[in-house]
């Protein structure tokens, strides 16, 4: 994901309007990021960096939000049972994300370190993450 401060310049802002431009014209519809760039005559780059501003864009202005799965590729204005999907497929990233760091980073450092204060603090606030995204996840 690009910078904040990449997402934020002038160029992004561009690249993102573009871009709705783009996924409006197609809607309902998506499009797969090849058809992206092809279709905005942009660089893959300028894509990535246009669909970060355009999702803090659409946040900020109260837009239809900007959803992706593997079936459609990139949407605008998705319907309910479209945005449930996606929130559900980025929970479940997140919380393989978080198991792996856990079982690959902070567990053995715990077992390296019992005793330390700091290890015991991120590991009750880690297990406690987990285990509310484990929640989200299968509810």
């Amino acid at each position: 994901m690009p910078r904040a401060s990449r997402r934020r310049g002038d160029a992004a802002r561009r690249h993102a309007d573009t871009l709705r431009f783009v996924l409006f014209e197609a809607r309902p519809a998506g499009l797969e990021f090849p058809q992206l760039v092809r279709a905005s005559d942009l660089s893959p780059s300028q894509v990535r960096s246009g669909l970060a501003a355009l999702k803090d864009e659409a946040a900020e202005r109260g837009w239809p939000p900007l959803t992706w799965n593997r079936a459609t590729g990139y949407q605008l204005g998705a319907e309910r049972a479209v945005l449930e999907a996606y929130e559900r497929a980025v929970v479940r990233e997140k919380l393989t994300e978080f198991r792996r760091f856990i079982t690959g980073t902070v567990a053995p450092h715990a077992a390296a370190h019992p005793g330390d204060k700091w290890v015991k603090h991120i590991v009750a606030q880690l297990n406690s993450i987990e285990s509310t995204l484990d929640l989200i996840a299968s509810s």
